[in-house]
């Protein structure tokens, strides 16, 4: 038997309605005018709500950025976690390949929240004012969550003998991290121009940076 929700329960559960819808209309407005165009009242009334009401939930622009990005997050968390059960890798650098290419699956299934992680791992969002520290926390506990899994990666890679162990693991994780995301970054943003001046492939582009990257911290006989 189902029992009805009681008045706080009900309450409760249409906040959470509210608060995602405007998350969802913030997602709209911020996909199609870009970030730096959208205002609130955009995002109100895209919403069909009051400037006030969405105040209400949301104490800023930013806030609702650092949402959108948490939803991001989460997706390309899901993608790297399947990924790497359906693909099971038989060692480190096929790991770490693995990683790539679900950062590259992530970046065209989901451009938009692609681009919105893109926009902050390269810009300054989290300095900014208006941001709670609930939605500034829990994004950064996401970013530190895939960190961790490529940090496991690399301890995986010194105990095989394919990644050297000379490394210090936190920060040649951070590292790699930043030059994935500088390397997608430009596939991305400079697809005609490299297609173009250079003839190559944003895939291309990606497959020679991972061979860089790889070679600049795998042993000599990288595990073989």
């Amino acid at each position: 038997m189902v029992y009805p929700l009681g008045t706080k329960q009900r309450k409760e559960k249409e906040k959470e309605i509210r608060r995602n819808d405007i998350i969802e209309a913030a997602e709209r407005i911020f996909f199609t005018k870009g970030y730096g165009n959208a205002t609130m009242d955009d995002v109100a009334k895209e919403a069909e709500f009051s400037k006030r009401t969405v105040y209400v939930y949301f104490k800023s622009k930013e806030q609702i950025y650092f949402e959108i990005m948490i939803r991001g997050y989460k997706l390309l968390i899901g993608m790297l976690k399947d990924d790497s059960q359906k693909e099971k890798a038989c060692n480190t650098i096929e790991e770490l390949k693995q990683m790539t290419l679900s950062l590259n699956r992530f970046s065209k299934d989901h451009p938009e929240y692609f681009k919105a992680i893109m926009e902050y791992e390269n810009g300054e969002l989290d300095f900014q004012k208006g941001v709670s520290d609930q939605s500034r926390e829990e994004c950064y506990a996401l970013g530190e969550e895939i960190l961790g899994y490529l940090t496991g990666v690399l301890k995986r890679g010194i105990a095989e003998n394919s990644i050297r162990s000379d490394l210090d693991i936190v920060k040649t994780a951070l590292a790699l991290w930043a030059c994935m995301i500088g390397v997608f970054n430009t596939a991305k943003k400079k697809e005609n121009y490299i297609k173009n001046y250079h003839g190559t492939t944003p895939e291309e582009l990606i497959s020679v940076a991972f061979e860089l990257i790889v070679r600049s911290i795998q042993t000599e006989n990288g595990g073989n």
